[in-house]
């Protein structure tokens, strides 16, 4: 069973259709979460839980969207979690998409810094709300 070190919350928009953020380049990463977490107390086998949500319009077309989390800060960093939802022409409400993803043995720095971007493959996608992303790191 593991023991919780640490756990960071970032909560870009609370609500549903709080923000209105276009996403303006096509398979270009957005970042719309960050989170830090400590690792002192770490002893053996760290293992990270990430989760969040982020809501978007997309345009009447077949797009997809693309949910990309990184151990680090930039787009280039270490992928920890990719995953892409597909829409049809026929969806006019926004489009929640949730997402659960696992790091297991990171390196242990003093920090271990995760961030999450969204991408499109098509203009007219905006970004409408709720956005979250969290992590917990746990250690033997």
């Amino acid at each position: 069973m593991g023991t919780f070190v640490d756990g960071r919350t970032s909560q870009n928009a609370s609500y549903a259709n709080s923000i209105a953020i276009p996403i303006l380049a096509i398979n270009t990463p957005q970042l719309f979460g960050q989170v830090g977490l400590v690792t002192q107390g770490v002893t053996a086998n760290p293992r990270v839980i990430l989760k969040g949500t982020i809501s978007v319009q997309v345009p009447l077309a077949l797009v997809g969207v693309t949910v990309t989390i990184v151990r680090g800060t930039l787009p280039t960093d270490p992928v920890v979690y990719s995953a892409t939802s597909t829409f049809n022409l026929s969806v006019l409400a926004p489009q929640v998409i949730a997402f659960s993803a696992d790091d297991f043995l990171p390196p242990v720095t003093p920090q271990i810094t995760y961030t999450a971007f969204v991408a499109s493959n098509l203009l007219g996608t905006i970004r409408v709300g709720p956005e979250s992303f969290d992590a917990i790191i746990v250690s033997d």
